[in-house]
């Protein structure tokens, strides 16, 4: 072995230690401001997304290259290291683990890909935590990876916190009552909401214009309750929701509720039309034609 070799190891595993301490400060402060700011800087839980958002099938899709930045979470470590895989434990051994993989990386030895799962953009470490840690801190933009995809309905992006998986658990279960992530695609991007609860509404919305709509036919709409269900979710995504979100986007009214989303209007229209029609002395007038009349007025109060 060429002496020179051992010389360059040698001398990058020695900066390896200094290299460690500096990301486990980084990681110490990423953590405190994760506190100052309100923001979760823990890496995501694995099992707890997969029960939360009810994954079951997985796809094992080979070994790819895939971006460091949309590595969010582990099966088992999610512990040890922060939302940006910066160390957090001092122990002895995971620090040499530390060291040995940036010594590896540095003078060109590489190491084999990780193992990881895919939820839609994001992925979940199921081997390599460390080896993700040091591509973080050497500001690497890709790693090799073999990848096990478990499909969903559900969107994950990059920057989900834990706080927000009860929506997207609300989420998974929303899409599988009303399956419209299958007749209407679009749909999981055009409603999103901000807090918890509003899908739950949203379904008794639903169940109530199944029972309007069978009510002026005088007939079911499906033999099968599911079925009927899923085909009143269609007529209310096309004819009452989609609509009313199109008027809130015509006005912009959104710039006016910040850190909301164009669903969490929805809903407050929908639980304040009464109101809404007493003040502008609206009788019989049809929600469309409300919401325009009120948004209106949000515009005049603006100027």
């Amino acid at each position: 072995m060429d002496p020179s070799n051992l010389n360059v190891e040698k001398i990058t595993y020695i900066r390896s230690e200094s290299e460690f301490n500096r990301a486990k400060v980084k990681g110490f402060l990423e953590m405190m401001m994760g506190l100052i700011t309100g923001h979760n800087m823990h890496l995501l839980s694995f099992d707890d997304v997969i029960k939360k958002l009810n994954l079951k099938q997985s796809i094992y899709q080979g070994v790819q290259e895939i971006p460091v930045k949309n590595i969010v979470g582990s099966t088992g470590r999610y512990e040890d290291f922060t939302r940006h895989f910066l160390p957090r434990s001092s122990n002895e051994r995971e620090k040499e683990r530390w060291r040995n993989i940036y010594t590896l990386a540095e003078t060109g030895k590489g190491f084999p890909p990780i193992d990881v799962y895919k939820i839609d953009q994001v992925y979940f470490v199921k081997d390599g935590n460390h080896r993700v840690s040091v591509a973080r801190a050497l500001g690497w933009e890709s790693i090799q990876a073999h990848v096990t995809e478990l499909p969903t309905s559900i969107s994950l992006s990059p920057d989900v916190e834990p706080d927000e998986l009860l929506i997207k658990e609300e989420c998974a279960y929303f899409l599988e009552k009303t399956q419209l992530d299958k007749t209407r695609p679009e749909a999981k991007q055009h409603i999103d909401f901000s807090e918890p609860s509003g899908y739950e509404r949203l379904l008794r919305h639903i169940e109530l214009h199944r029972y309007l709509l069978e009510k002026e036919r005088g007939q079911p709409l499906a033999d099968n309750p599911d079925l009927a269900f899923h085909l009143a979710a269609v007529d209310w995504y096309d004819h009452v929701y989609l609509p009313l979100i199109e008027t809130v986007r015509q006005m912009g009214v959104i710039k006016h509720f910040p850190g909301r989303s164009e669903s969490d209007l929805y809903m407050w229209l929908i639980r304040h039309q009464n109101t809404l029609r007493e003040q502008h002395n609206l009788e019989k007038i049809e929600l469309p034609e409300t919401v325009t009349e009120f948004l209106h007025s949000i515009e005049d109060s603006a100027d």
